[in-house]
């Protein structure tokens, strides 16, 4: 019988200090030690797994059952992609193991009046004054509406571009503009690190408070934190400096963008943030990933793993 093996996540980097994400297409992932290699028309590359928070995997893209095993061991969300990594399929699972801050969120989700605490507060979030405690949602909406339209006048008049509005079709991605075309590229990137670190600090991306009724809504509530922000900008510098390659180019570039900006940093400590949560009280790691939950007992919780029909349990 081979041994139990046991991983201990405390020792794994801390989700804020990883590199954000890559993008990999036409090719083949295989394990190598502990961590895992990338295996392309160029040959092989090393890639550290121990220091990734998300690997996008594209088109064209074969992994080996060690390979997703050792990215599971370091914590590193997996996610399928469409071309262009503007299209997601599915997700591996995170290095968290507690369920106490999805319990914490599907509270606030649940309840009517910390829902819209929420909502006012992920509006906040956005604009450098403070929000009057007497705006209505719909007024909200409306200041972020201008914000927004002013993001994107800002960046094409910066970079030269023609901007005549977000339009696309996923089931037609070259009929869209080369602009449309890097953002929808640059919003894939933000949504796969927003994504993993939903998941890694053990938050459901579904239960959205903004965005709501997909598996995803709650991604898209944090993504718009920052997309005028950061995408926006390099989405319109890249469709201004040539239509050839745009989508590479964004994704490059925000690779850069989101170490500069320390956004894994940004997103960990705004969720925790949102939901009132200090590191101090956050630890979702367990050392034995295997070990049964509590079970709950209406005002109390009893230990699981526990065979309670015998006299001795």
């Amino acid at each position: 019988m081979k041994p139990k093996r046991t991983i201990d996540l405390r020792l794994l980097p801390k989700f804020r200090d990883g590199l954000s994400y890559i993008f990999v297409e036409h090719g083949r992932i295989e394990r190598e030690d502990s961590s895992i290699a990338w295996y392309g028309p160029e040959g092989a590359v090393a890639i550290p797994a121990a220091a990734l928070a998300t690997i996008l995997i594209g088109p064209g893209v074969t992994i080996t059952h060690a390979a997703v095993v050792a990215l599971a061991d370091n914590g590193v969300t997996v996610a399928w992609v469409g071309e262009s990594g503007v299209r997601f399929y599915a997700s591996g699972l995170g290095e968290t193991r507690s369920a106490r801050n999805l319990e914490r969120q599907a509270r606030a989700w649940a309840d009517e009046s910390q829902r819209l605490q929420i909502v006012r507060r992920l509006y906040a979030f956005r604009f450098p004054e403070p929000l009057d405690d007497d705006l209505t949602l719909e007024q909200i909406r409306g200041k972020e509406g201008v914000r927004v339209r002013d993001g994107y006048a800002r960046a094409a008049k910066a970079a030269g571009v023609k901007w005549r509005g977000r339009r696309y079709k996923r089931d037609d991605w070259e009929e869209a503009d080369v602009v449309n075309r890097a953002l929808s590229a640059g919003n894939a990137c933000l949504y796969g690190v927003c994504h993993a670190a939903i998941v890694s600090l053990g938050f459901s991306p579904g239960l959205g408070f903004l965005h709501t009724g997909k598996q995803l809504s709650f991604v898209y509530d944090v993504a718009d934190l920052y997309k005028t922000e950061i995408v926006v900008p390099v989405a319109f510098a890249a469709a201004g400096a040539s239509t050839e390659d745009v989508e590479r180019r964004v994704r490059h570039t925000l690779r850069d963008k989101f170490r500069e900006s320390k956004l894994l940093a940004r997103v960990s400590r705004d969720l925790l943030r949102l939901f009132d949560l200090s590191e101090d009280e956050v630890d979702p790691y367990e050392t034995d990933a295997a070990a049964p939950g509590d079970i709950w007992d209406g005002d109390k919780l009893v230990a699981g793993g526990r065979e309670y029909g015998r006299s001795d349990a």
